[in-house]
C-alpha cells in the first residue's frame, strides 16, 4: 500500500509548525524594526546644505572621500519634496514625509512654534532620558526643531537659550559658517561625548544661491566644509569615542542654477554615507535611500524603539550587523 500523502495528525502536527514560524518571524521582523541592543555609543548626522552629488564628486573633499571609501554610500538617495532645507531638514529629522510633519515652510518663523512631530533627539530622550543629545545649526531656522527637553544644547553661533527670539531680516540671513559650526561641536564633543548629535555645514547651499550650484565658488565652499568635517573628526579621536562612534553624512537637497526647491533629480539627489563602527567598509548601497532614513537608522543604532509611524526605515545593508528582512 502506497503511504498516505498525509494523515490529520500530520496536517495538524505541520500548521502548528507553520504558525510558530510565523510568529518568530514576526517578532524577528518586530525586533528589527524596534531596535534592542545599542550598536553604537554614539551618532553623529552631519548634513552639507545644498550638497548636490554632481557638484561634490566635482569639489576637493579628501576627507569626506575618505569616509565614503572606508564606509557605506550611496550618491543617489532622495530627499523629499519641496526639496528645502527646513522641510527637508525636517524629515531627516523625524523621520517623516511632510504629509506627516507639515513643515512646509522654510524660513525661520517664530509664529508657527515648534514642530509637532517628535525628532529624533525627542525620540532618543524619551526613551531613555540619560542619553545626551546636541544639535549645532547653521542657520537660525533650526530652532523650529528644538523640542521640549530634547536637547542639551542647540548652538548657532553661540549656545542658546529656549527663550523666545523674535524674526528680523538680519537673523533669518545670517548663517554659521562651516568651519565655526564645526569649532564649537568639536569643542562640545571633546568635553561631553554627546551620544546623538546633529550637524549643520550650510556654506553649499550659501554660495549655491550666490553664484549658482557647480560654481567654482560653490565648489570652494564644499571644500571648506570638507575642512570642517576634518575637525569633526579630529574631536572624535581627541574625545577617544572614534571606534565607538556611527557618522551619517548627508544634505538637504541639491540644486540647479541658483535655486532649489523642484521635484526634479538636480533638487531631489542627495549624498549619504554612513562611516564607524559596525559599518561594512568599501559597500556601495543598493537599495533606495530616502532622508527620512536617517532617523531611523540613528534609532535604531542607538538602540531605540523605532515608532511605526516613521516612514524612513534603517539601512541595514550599511552595517555588518543586523537584517535586510525589512527593505522599502
Amino acid at each position: 500500500m502506497k503511504p498516505a500523502l498525509s494523515s490529520p495528525t500530520s496536517s495538524r502536527t505541520a500548521r502548528i509548525a507553520l504558525r510558530s514560524m510565523a510568529a518568530l518571524w514576526m517578532l524577528f521582523l518586530s525586533a528589527a524594526c524596534s531596535g534592542g541592543n545599542r550598536l553604537a555609543d554614539h551618532v553623529f548626522i552631519v548634513s552639507f546644505d545644498g550638497g548636490k552629488p554632481a557638484v561634490i564628486a566635482e569639489s576637493s573633499m579628501p576627507t569626506l572621500n575618505k569616509l565614503a571609501g572606508e564606509g557605506a554610500v550611496t550618491g543617489s538617495a532622495q530627499t523629499i519634496f519641496p526639496s528645502k532645507t527646513l522641510p527637508s531638514h525636517t524629515s531627516m529629522f523625524t523621520g517623516l514625509g511632510p504629509a506627516k510633519h507639515r513643515v512646509l515652510w522654510n524660513s525661520y518663523d517664530p509664529a508657527r512654534g515648534i514642530i509637532q512631530s517628535p525628532t529624533v533627539f525627542t525620540l532618543a530622550r524619551k526613551f531613555d532620558p540619560r542619553i545626551s543629545t546636541a544639535l549645532f545649526a547653521g542657520k537660525i531656522k533650526f530652532r523650529h526643531l528644538w523640542q521640549e527637553n530634547s536637547l542639551d544644547v542647540f548652538d548657532f553661533n553661540g549656545q542658546r537659550s529656549n527663550t523666545p527670539v523674535a524674526r528680523s531680516e538680519e537673523i533669518e540671513n545670517a548663517t554659521s559658517p562651516a568651519k565655526k559650526v564645526a569649532a564649537a561641536a568639536a569643542a562640545y564633543i571633546v568635553e561631553k561625548k554627546p551620544q546623538l548629535c546633529g550637524i549643520h555645514f550650510p556654506d553649499p547651499d550659501t554660495a549655491g544661491h550666490k553664484f549658482g550650484w557647480g560654481s567654482a565658488e560653490q565648489k570652494a565652499a564644499f571644500a571648506s566644509s570638507d575642512e570642517a568635517l576634518g575637525v569633526l573628526l579630529e574631536a572624535l579621536q581627541k574625545a577617544g569615542i572614534a571606534d565607538k562612534s556611527v557618522l551619517i553624512l548627508s544634505a538637504d537637497h541639491g540644486g540647479h542654477g541658483r535655486t532649489h526647491g523642484e521635484n526634479i533629480p538636480d533638487d531631489m539627489t542627495i549624498p549619504w554615507v554612513a562611516w564607524g563602527k559596525s559599518v561594512k567598509a568599501g559597500t556601495t548601497l543598493t537599495r533606495p535611500v530616502n532622508t527620512t532614513d536617517t532617523t531611523a537608522t540613528a534609532l535604531w543604532l542607538l538602540g531605540v524603539p523605532i515608532p511605526a509611524q516613521l516612514d524612513g526605515r534603517p539601512v541595514y545593508e550599511a552595517f555588518s550587523v543586523g537584517t535586510t528582512a525589512i527593505s522599502r
